[in-house]
């Protein structure tokens, strides 16, 4: 979520500075390739996100997200270090998205079971009681 945090921000400070073209570059897999529409997701609290990210995507002409590997992405650890020491006008700022807190443990939630009626983890607890 920090990170579909940090990439709302960043859009969102191209918009009030009306770029037109826009080349966002990220070192988070499941970011670039959710936005890209190359990988989905289930999880509620990062769909409030990407789908932020895909409406802000509608106010430029044109909009590319470029994947780098994290060890090659030098640029990021820069840019996370001056945007920690830099006041950000309020007009920037990320309206936060509630995010529901359960009572129970995650996994208490999860009913779907993998064909053959077993857990998705029932491998791993196989393999570890080997």
């Amino acid at each position: 979520m920090a990170e579909y945090e940090a990439c709302i921000l960043g859009i969102r400070m191209a918009v009030d500075m009306n770029i037109k073209e826009l080349l966002v570059i990220g070192d988070s897999d499941m970011l670039i390739h959710q936005v890209q529409g190359e990988w989905s997701t289930k999880n509620v609290n990062i769909l409030s996100y990407l789908h932020c990210v895909k409406e802000l995507c509608k106010k430029f002409t044109k909009i590319e997200f470029r994947n780098i590997p994290r060890i090659q992405n030098e640029f990021a650890d820069a840019f996370a270090t001056l945007s920690s020491m830099i006041q950000h006008p309020d007009k920037n700022y990320i309206d936060p998205i509630e995010v529901e807190i359960r009572d129970g443990h995650a996994y208490y939630f999860q009913k779907n079971e993998e064909p053959g009626g077993k857990p998705w983890y029932h491998d791993i607890k196989k393999f570890l009681a080997t």
